[in-house]
């Protein structure tokens, strides 16, 4: 049975939905069902989440501005054991107190008056989640870059960095003696980017994570042999396919490679994309 995270929300929801799915990022292993409750403005409605969230053994998390409502939400979550967290009344607080205003009064619902712009970032994030790792291929086409290489490159940080700026960004492995998928062919070649990388460093970041998860550092993963077999093939890959241009992100910050690829992909699609970095 999946876990329950429930997003609860006297407006859109889509604050707490957007910090929810960048946080899962680091749960990928685990099966979870997000359930969002929007435009709560009483308490009988949290009542019946909250109840909801108990019988399902879920975990709540909430913007909500009203000051008792949250008060309400702390106690009844805490009553019944179910544990919840608020991502927005400590800065709310804070903010009050630094204005030296009170906070009893705010209107529900105007947490933030969205654009379109706003959307479509949520709307690259989900999407960018959803395509890391070659997970999902059947709608690569809707990226707006597509990030190729083996293993431990960078390709999710990536990923996820360039989806808060309002990329759609998909990521698709390179695995040794394995054809690229089809679906990477089909799809606009001016997108897609390939990433290499040092072999020595990517078998110290290999190694760091197997022991990390308690696992032998000793197999070909993270042997100096195997990798520089994965970066030749990748490399081979690369040649064969020459529109793609290649960053080695070796000894370059996340930020600056990830910039660099925006400005690139804009350049060859021919069209401003306005991103903030």
């Amino acid at each position: 049975m999946p876990s329950a995270i429930y997003i609860v929300s006297d407006g859109t929801g889509e604050t707490a939905s957007a910090m929810v799915r960048a946080a899962l990022v680091q749960f990928h292993d685990q099966d979870i069902n997000v359930i969002r409750y929007k435009n709560l403005r009483t308490e009988e409605q949290l009542d019946s989440v909250i109840d909801e969230a108990f019988q399902k053994g879920g975990f709540i998390v909430y913007t909500l501005v009203s000051p008792g409502m949250r008060q309400k939400i702390v106690e009844a979550s805490a009553s019944k054991g179910v544990i919840s967290v608020d991502l927005l009344g400590p800065l709310l607080n804070g903010l009050a107190s630094y204005f030296g205003q009170t906070n009893e009064t705010p209107e529900a619902g105007k947490l933030r008056m969205v654009d379109d712009s706003y959307f479509k970032r949520i709307e690259a994030m989900e999407y960018t989640v959803k395509h890391d790792d070659g997970k999902e291929l059947r709608d690569l086409d809707q990226a707006d870059i597509i990030l190729v290489g083996i293993s431990r490159t960078s390709k999710t940080p990536l990923s996820i960095f360039l989806s808060h700026k309002g990329w759609k960004v998909a990521n698709v492995p390179v695995v040794l003696n394995t054809p690229l998928p089809e679906e990477l062919s089909k799809a606009d070649q001016k997108k897609v980017v390939g990433l290499i990388i040092d072999h020595n460093k990517l078998s110290r970041i290999r190694k760091n994570r197997l022991l990390k998860f308690g696992q032998d550092p000793g197999g070909d993963y993270a042997s100096l042999r195997h990798i520089q077999k994965e970066i030749e093939f990748s490399i081979e890959l690369f040649k064969q396919n020459k529109k793609w241009p290649v960053f080695d992100v070796t000894e370059r910050a996340l930020e600056e490679t990830a910039t660099e690829i925006a400005r690139v992909v804009t350049a060859r699609m021919g069209k401003r994309k306005d991103i903030l970095f």
